[in-house]
């Protein structure tokens, strides 16, 4: 239901009437969370926004009345509109805005009654403490502490507060004492209107490398289709033609197509079928006259030797003898078979 300023003071009007004109006057509009901020950073936080987005502290009733008053789909913003708000006006878009609050925050002590944001963890490892009350302390929190060469040491890693539970006063000292800050302090965006739509944090938080990497592989992922799928396209026609081309060479050179571009590719493959041959035959026995058998050594010398397996255990000489034998005509067969499938 519409609220409506008419029975407002005059100063409150004139807020309303000013966070109306910063809505009007920019692309986008966010409501941010302003709790436990320290007055000192807010005005960081106002310095290092300057030119780029105006930070507008109001009450959520104010808010409430100006987003109802101009009605439409930014009255939606009243849903997220919690706690200690502020609103913040750009002319960016979301997600920079949300990536330059994010930038934002610093790390702080946790005070009691404050909610984890996530895990909180003691590594452990030793302290600058020495001993005394400190040990019994640090123990009464589920910390595993200890003394060691005079210094007290935490002896494992310790959750000591686990996400979404708040912290309590004991566990608050002991963190402070450990110099442990897991609190994020800073402008919170809570959602932002953009272009008739309402944005939140869960959208806007994105990994950009991860998000690149995507991109790049959906990129690779079509140009393969494409060529696969013989779809030509104005990046694709090229590596399509290319791939017609190779394939109708191995065609030709498979069924001996004698064509002038590709002979000198089957005179080749039968060269290393007849090599394969002879060294086959050598294995049975054959005599190879000098030249062939110049050329066959050749050829093998220069393919690539197939990886030996690692012995299991030491074998008598004997053996290896005839293991490397047998491995030769093997070889020697396989070289074959290999040279007439191409």
């Amino acid at each position: 239901m519409a609220l409506y300023t008419h029975h407002l003071p005059r100063w409150k009007k004139e807020e309303v009437e000013a966070i109306k004109r910063g809505i009007e006057g920019h692309t986008l509009v966010g409501v941010v969370d302003m709790y436990g901020i320290p007055a000192s950073q807010v005005q960081q936080i106002r310095r290092n926004l300057r030119g780029t987005a105006t930070v507008k502290m109001a009450r959520n009733t104010l808010i409430e009345h100006a987003l109802n008053e101009l009605g439409g789909s930014v009255a939606a913003l009243n849903e997220h509109a919690e706690g200690q708000s502020a609103l913040i006006f750009t002319n960016e878009n979301p997600f920079k805005l949300f990536k330059l609050l994010e930038k934002t925050k610093t790390k702080m002590a946790a005070k009691p009654g404050e909610t984890a944001p996530e895990d909180i963890v003691v590594p452990k490892g030793p302290t600058t403490f020495k001993p005394g009350p400190i040990v019994g302390e640090l123990q009464q929190v589920g910390i595993p502490a200890a003394i060691e060469g005079g210094k007290v040491k935490i002896r494992e890693t310790k959750t000591v507060v686990k996400s979404g539970e708040v912290i309590n006063k004991k566990v608050a000292d002991a963190l402070v004492k450990l110099g442990i800050k897991p609190m994020d302090v800073g402008l919170i965006l809570q959602a932002a209107y953009y272009r008739n739509t309402v944005f939140t944090p869960d959208l806007l938080a994105i990994d950009e490398e991860a998000y690149a990497n995507n991109i790049v592989l959906a990129a690779q992922q079509a140009f393969n289709l494409s060529v696969n799928a013989v779809i030509p396209t104005r990046l694709t026609v090229s590596a399509i033609i290319s791939k017609a081309v190779q394939e109708a060479r191995n065609v030709g050179v498979e069924a001996s197509i004698y064509e002038k571009d590709i002979v000198d590719l089957i005179i080749g493959r039968a060269q290393r079928e007849m090599l394969a041959v002879a060294l086959a035959a050598q294995g049975q026995g054959f005599e190879l006259d000098e030249a062939t058998l110049k050329a066959a050594t050749a050829a093998t010398a220069a393919a690539p030797a197939p990886a030996a397996p690692a012995a299991a255990e030491a074998k008598p000489e004997e053996e290896e003898a005839e293991e490397e034998k047998k491995e030769e005509e093997e070889e020697s067969g396989m070289a074959g078979l290999g040279a007439l499938f191409g």
